[in-house]
């Protein structure tokens, strides 16, 4: 029953809603008032009475929403009713604004209420997580960034969300960055290399404000672990640890234990130890536990050969950091010795077109050993692009095969091994690691053949519009590729008034905005150059292709509109439905779609008498022609293309309704001439015209002269009053197969000096008429001397024919 009740006095008010004047009140107040709290004075504002508010039960309406605010009938003025809270009420649209009316009854009356609600600083800034944890290698290089968590406050304005800060700066700084919805991307910049040894965690804070007053503001923890980093290499105790050894000693003699520290932590931090090569071999004598650092005797020990060893022993961490240290053990009997290599001299790096049999390193291998046993030989794999060869006793050059080829392999690791003739053979290896260096032997290569993009007409100038790339197989300069855009024309024009090229991406822009209907694409080259001495190059063909937009409007062929003469298309009183009047012709330069026309009546003299062909612009009568349907008809067309958004050109058409020309002619004589110019003529047109112009009134002015000077000033020359009618094709008809049907009309009008007569004759009496006048013109006449010449007889009556020519209407006058 509410319901039904409410619903009647929303009908009741929409029907008396427009036998009143409406009124309009508007307040601003701060959110969050306390209920009961006053708006403002709506009596006072409105010019009210206080009596009347409560005579014509005055109360606030607002349409089925929540009742904010509330009408005190006995002082006059708007309360608050619930307290409001923008931020729940409008959320984030601006400005918040709350609707309502005030009605009063007997007799009724409807005031329109709005009530502006402006933020104030009730809300903090806050982050969604309270603590934010980030786990950083203390690796990390500078300028590593970490993204932060937004703050998020729902006021806005100045109350809103406006700086952040983070504490402290020792290693990190704050990045904020604008992004396109207004808001602040937050970053977190690394300015100070970590090192775990000094701090394992860092603990930072967040703090985002806003701009209110009092200023507010959240915060958000940041807990920084640090993760090692292999930064720190293992340390021996000693850099020298000796021992004696009798040569008696058994296999498995605890030789000694060496100790090895590292600061790293965990993994980094673990050690193994291993004996390396010094001047002689000794892993078939002394072993190290990897883990507890105890050397330990594997082999026998023989004191005629040597006295002493001295064994060069290396601390690893997990990392591949070493430190190395030497124990120096006095022994008896070494009795094997495996070869031993060095490097006399060694390239780090070579060029990849170096002939063969180039040198890159001299070695030089010796055993201690006597006889057979210190005879060595030296070979490596067959799989890679170099060979060894014997030089001198003892002394190896390690060179090229075959030429190389940095593209397939930037680097090799040659294993050298040299082992003695001994039984069982000792032998030894090495591996060099060679560089391969980079000559330019490579042109850049685009990705593509050829490359096509399109750009809508009316572009902005510098909108990107492709990118092209082309790759390098050479390295680093060699590899650093440019974009080049090469000298061409485009309709005689430099193609770099079209587009240009970024050299570093290859990024092509527009460099002016482009018109479809002026070129619809074009083609050039862009030259992609390497950074090598010589450059070599290559290049690639861009095609742009231009795509139609919808602007241009449509052009009216047909009717032409004139400034100062008036065109008019004749139909018969006896005109069947679906007669054929005219057909408005129209075209638009644009393609596709955007040039779809269709045509619309806007609006008419009649519209019970007219249509328009949607498609094809006819104009054709919907019934039948009446006695009582005005002669002067007036129809105003618009032609509408298909584009988006639609653009139009409005047609005016005058039609005459009438059966005969005299009716038409003393109908349109006091017709007024349409002043609305077509504002689309050309200047070449307006230019042409003058110069017809002024030549017709030249010669017209000549003519008359040599007439009246022969004529003796005997003759006064009769000045018609009937109107221009221009020439038109006797014999027109539509190019389109749609057109009107050929029309010709004879008129003979005889008229004697004495009388202001005439006798008109009509003949062929067509279905359709074009009639053109201009009031303001004096006619445009042909002279017909009949056989006797008027010269020869002065006093003669004048007799002259005039004839007129109407597309599909002749009209002859004789006077």
């Amino acid at each position: 029953m509410q319901w039904r009740t409410k619903t009647l006095d929303v009908l009741f008010i929409f029907l008396l809603s427009f036998s009143y004047v409406l009124s309009q009140v508007s307040y601003s107040i701060p959110e969050e008032m306390a209920t009961g709290s006053v708006v403002g004075n709506i009596a006072q504002d409105l010019g009210l009475d206080v009596k009347r508010l409560k005579s014509g039960k005055a109360r606030v309406y607002t349409g089925g929403t929540t009742e904010y605010i509330s009408l005190d009938k006995e002082r006059g003025v708007l309360v608050i009713k619930e307290k409001i809270d923008r931020e729940s009420f409008c959320g984030e649209t601006t400005p918040c604004v709350l609707h309502f009316q005030i009605i009063i009854e007997t007799p009724m009356e409807l005031f329109r209420v709005t009530v502006e609600i402006t933020d104030i600083n009730d809300n903090t800034p806050s982050f969604t997580n309270d603590v934010k944890r980030f786990e950083i290698s203390e690796s990390a290089i500078i300028g590593s960034k970490f993204v932060l968590e937004k703050a998020i406050d729902l006021d806005i304005g100045l109350n809103g969300l406006q700086s952040y800060s983070l504490n402290p700066t020792d290693n990190f700084a704050l990045k904020l960055e604008n992004q396109a919805d207004g808001s602040k991307k937050v970053e977190m910049i690394l300015q100070k290399p970590l090192d775990r040894e000094n701090s394992e965690q860092k603990s930072l804070l967040l703090s985002a404000f806003d701009g209110g007053e009092p200023q507010m503001s959240g915060t958000m923890q940041i807990h920084v672990t640090v993760l090692d980093v292999n930064d720190n290499s293992p340390h021996f105790t000693k850099p020298v640890y000796k021992a004696t050894l009798t040569e008696n000693s058994p296999k498995g003699t605890s030789v000694m234990t060496v100790r090895a520290s590292d600061k790293d932590k965990g993994s980094n931090g673990e050690i193994s130890f291993a004996i390396t090569n010094s001047k002689r071999r000794f892993s078939e004598l002394f072993k190290i536990d990897q883990t507890s650092g105890e050397v330990t005797l594997v082999g026998n020990i023989d004191y005629e050969k040597n006295k002493h060893y001295q064994v060069d022993i290396e601390a690893i961490d997990n990392g591949g950091l070493s430190d190395s240290s030497k124990i120096i053990v006095d022994v008896i009997d070494v009795n094997d010795n495996r070869p031993l290599i060095n490097v006399l001299s060694k390239s780090e790096n070579i060029i990849e077109d170096s002939p063969p049999d180039t040198v890159i390193a001299m070695l030089s291998v010796s055993d201690p050993d006597s006889a057979e046993n210190g005879e060595v030989e030296c070979s490596m794999i067959s799989s890679i692009p170099f060979k060894i060869q014997s030089t001198l006793n003892g002394f190896y050059s390690l060179v090229t095969d075959v030429a190389l080829d940095r593209e397939v392999a930037s680097h090799y690791n040659v294993s050298v091994t040299c082992a003695d003739k001994g039984v069982p053979s000792l032998s030894s290896s090495i591996t060099l690691t060679l560089q391969i260096t980079d000559v330019n032997d490579n042109q850049p290569l685009f990705e593509k053949t050829s490359y096509e993009a399109n750009v809508a007409e009316n572009n902005p100038p510098g909108i990107s519009v492709l990118m092209i790339k082309a790759i390098d197989a050479d390295w680093n300069q060699n590899a650093r590729v440019s974009y080049i855009l090469e000298d061409s024309s485009i309709n005689g024009v430099p193609v770099s008034s079209y587009v240009s090229v970024s050299a570093d991406s290859g990024v092509i822009h527009a460099v002016r905005s482009f018109d479809f209907e002026q070129i619809k694409d074009f083609h050039f080259r862009v030259k992609a150059q390497d950074g090598g001495s010589p450059p070599l190059s290559s290049n690639v063909s861009v095609k742009i292709l231009i795509q139609d937009q919808n602007d241009n409007a449509p052009q009216v062929l047909y009717p032409v509109q004139t400034g100062g003469s008036l065109v008019a298309e004749m139909v018969p009183r006896s005109a069947d439905v679906g007669y054929l009047v005219t057909k408005v012709v129209a075209v638009d330069v644009d393609s596709g779609q955007n040039a779809w026309l269709s045509y619309k009546l806007q609006k008419a003299t009649d519209r019970a008498l007219f249509e328009v062909g949607l498609q094809n612009g006819e104009i054709r009568t919907i019934r039948q022609v009446t006695d009582k349907d005005s002669v002067k008809q007036r129809l105003n067309v618009i032609v509408e293309d298909n584009g988006q958004p639609s653009r139009s050109a409005t047609v005016i058409v005058n039609v005459a309704v009438a059966d005969s020309f005299p009716e038409v002619l003393s109908e349109f004589t006091d017709f007024t001439v349409d002043k609305e110019y077509n504002d689309n003529l050309t200047f070449y047109l307006v230019l042409a015209l003058a110069v017809v112009s002024f030549l017709f009134i030249t010669c017209l002015v000549v003519i008359i002269s040599v007439k009246i000077y022969r004529w003796r000033q005997s003759r006064i020359l009769y000045h018609s009053n009937l109107p221009v009618i221009p020439y038109y094709p006797p014999r027109y008809s539509d190019t389109l197969g749609t057109g009107t049907l050929q029309h010709v009309y004879n008129y003979e009008v005889c008229r004697t000096t004495d009388s202001r007569k005439s006798d008109c004759k009509f003949s062929n009496a067509g279905s359709q008429n074009v009639l053109m006048m201009d009031p303001s013109s004096t006619g445009t006449m042909q002279r017909i001397q009949s056989e006797k010449s008027i010269l020869d007889e002065p006093d003669s009556p004048l007799e002259t024919r005039l004839v007129f020519i109407i597309p599909q209407f002749t009209f002859n006058v004789d006077i």
